[in-house]
């Protein structure tokens, strides 16, 4: 990046400033104002005031910088530091990526305080690539650098590269370092390495402190361990209402709603936010109607403790009461967020509703929020799946940013319609992308389509080779489902059930159910026989082992057998289940239109 920068430097007239670019004709601007400012004594904190202004002063600071500069007048550390927090602030990226080429030619790049800044502004440019390699090249490193890299991870969801980064500040780590570090703890739910960092909170002396607390109680809340957050809550000497919000929240989600009730009862004043912790909590694991009548009677609800019943019932594939809440939200003219519209299109793709799709669509058009990358992303997942593709693309090239979100449901898209070559061409479009990688999501989906449209098995596990190897994705259970239909297809059914025992599925049933199915296609009656006990084993699942044998022994001939297992299926009342198909009821959108 020094390169870079340093080269972006020399392309303007000026070799000595490489400021010169931004000075402008500023018409609009007095020339008395500019005389007035050139004749007082110049001083480079009153361009910085002038500056962290905006607007178009901002663009005179810049010009007075670019004149000074050529004159001979450098500016201090202080100076420099004062003008990238202007410039990070203002989301100035051209600036900010100048200043970084003249701090480098000045030789200001050793020191640490402007290293901080200069890591800060990637940071919040979102260039967290050149963040880190800035921070990486830096000689000397100070406390605000490792927690400026580490909650820029954090906050961009950046987890496990967050706790990597904090790995190595452990010489510098404050209080700051490891409330970003709990919160990476958290989100990955890694209990054992929480409680290891929670023993050097003890160590260094900041467990009294009430925000450590506060995030430490978050994190074995998250992480499934109520005994410890309790406890942690009450040994907190100067509670505050963070404090008390966070054991809620910890008791609701884990089960333990009489218990967040009673806290919830003796908090001094408690606000919106803990009434949705309590909301949250009811939905993901409680009674989904309990949180509807706490929405109903609490003070002031907002769109969080809307979007928590609504979230409660999609996650239940009860997609028509979400409709319900998401149509009585409008009535009552509460503001919807960008979440709102995404979980409720959840809903509808899990329905494959069309026509409520497209009237949620006209209202994230309409609500200004169909550029966002979250609604952007349910889109093209809604539209996908009620089979217009087309719309689905149109929607992902249109959006301004895009995450991994997007690209799956997008590659998701394609692999449900069978397009193997738009499937590989946007992954391959995916792997060159800045900061986002393929993750088992990704892989599954390719995985997919391989076993759905007949590509040579080589391909296929070209792919799953690499998810493994180059990307360190460990194989689940629906990928090596998707591989044994690609091994039944080739007949490479005992490859099949060796790899089941390798990758350490043996005591799944869905794995041998899976191959069982496969078996079917090859006729097999070994490896059938082998599944179809496991099945029964890990299952219980007499009913489809019956029928898939008893097809299996009519396809080779194996009469005798045919009858002795329908038999058994009469005996045990087995029935083969009709066929069924569903069909989106036109009078429901009607009577909720």
């Amino acid at each position: 990046m020094r390169r870079f920068l340093c080269n972006e430097a020399r392309k303007f007239k000026n070799p000595n400033c490489s400021l010169a670019f931004f000075a402008s004709p500023l018409t609009h601007i007095s020339v008395d104002h500019i005389h007035s400012i050139r004749e007082s004594n110049f001083k480079w904190e009153n361009l910085i005031e002038t500056l962290s202004q905006g607007g178009t002063n901002f663009e005179f600071a810049l010009f007075e910088a670019s004149r000074k500069l050529t004159c001979g007048l450098k500016p201090n550390a202080f100076s420099l530091v004062q003008f990238l927090r202007a410039t990070t602030d203002l989301g100035y990226h051209s600036f900010g990526q100048q200043l970084h080429s003249y701090i480098l030619r000045s030789g200001y790049c050793s020191h640490s305080y402007i290293s901080a800044s200069l890591v800060k502004f990637y940071v919040r440019m979102h260039s967290l690539n050149d963040a880190h390699r800035l921070f990486v090249e830096t000689p000397h490193l100070n406390v605000v650098s490792w927690n400026t890299l580490i909650s820029g991870y954090v906050q961009a969801g950046h987890f496990r590269k967050a706790l990597s980064v904090f790995i190595g500040s452990h010489f510098y780590a404050d209080a700051f370092s490891f409330t970003s570090a709990l919160a990476a703890y958290a989100e990955l739910s890694l209990l054992i390495l929480g409680r290891s960092i929670h023993c050097k909170i003890v160590k260094s002396g900041y467990v009294n402190g009430t925000v450590v607390a506060n995030c430490l109680i978050d994190m074995y809340g998250k992480c499934g361990s109520v005994e410890d957050a309790v406890k942690l809550f009450y040994e907190i000497i100067e509670k505050d209402v963070i404090s008390w919000n966070s054991v809620i929240a910890a008791t609701a989600k884990n089960g333990k709603i009489e218990l967040a009730w009673k806290f919830l009862h003796l908090m001094p004043y408690p606000d919106t936010i803990s009434y949705n912790g309590l909301i949250n909590g009811i939905a993901q694991v409680g009674n989904i109607e309990d949180a509807v009548k706490v929405l109903s009677s609490m003070p002031n609800p907002n769109s969080s403790s809307w979007n928590s019943v609504i979230t409660g019932f999609v996650n239940r594939n009860r997609a028509r009461e979400a409709l319900d809440m998401f149509c009585k939200m409008h009535s009552e003219n509460m503001p919807m967020d960008d979440f709102t519209f995404s979980i409720i299109l959840c809903g509808i793709a899990a329905l494959s509703s069309l026509k409520w799709g497209v009237l949620i669509h006209s209202c994230t058009v309409k609500c200004g929020f169909d550029s966002s990358v979250v609604v952007g992303s349910a889109l093209v997942d809604m539209y996908s799946k009620c089979g217009q593709v087309k719309n689905a693309e149109s929607i992902f090239h249109a959006l301004p940013n895009r995450n991994l979100v997007s690209w799956n449901a997008m590659i998701s898209g394609y692999a449900r319609s069978g397009d193997f070559a738009q499937v590989i061409q946007l992954f391959e479009s995916l792997k060159i992308e800045r900061d986002i990688n393929p993750d088992d999501i990704t892989f599954l989906n390719l995985l997919s389509v391989c076993s759905h449209d007949q590509v040579p098995f080589e391909v296929a596990n070209h792919y799953f080779e690499s998810m493994i190897n180059d990307h360190g994705i460990a194989p689940s259970i629906e990928h090596c489902c998707s591989m044994i239909r690609l091994m039944g297809q080739k007949g490479e059914l005992r490859r099949a059930e060796r790899m089941i025992h390798e990758l350490g599925f043996e005591s799944y049933g869905v794995v041998w159910r899976a191959l069982l199915g496969a078996c079917g296609t090859q006729r097999d009656l070994q490896v059938a026989e082998v599944a179809a006990a496991k099945v029964i084993e890990l299952e219980k699942n007499e009913d489809y082992v019956y029928v898939k044998l008893s097809n299996m022994y009519a396809s080779v001939g194996r009469w005798e057998d045919v009858s002795v297992i329908r038999g058994l299926m009469s005996k045990k009342q087995v029935r083969k289940e009709a066929g069924c198909s569903w069909i989106e009821s036109e009078e429901f959108c009607r009577d909720q239109g």
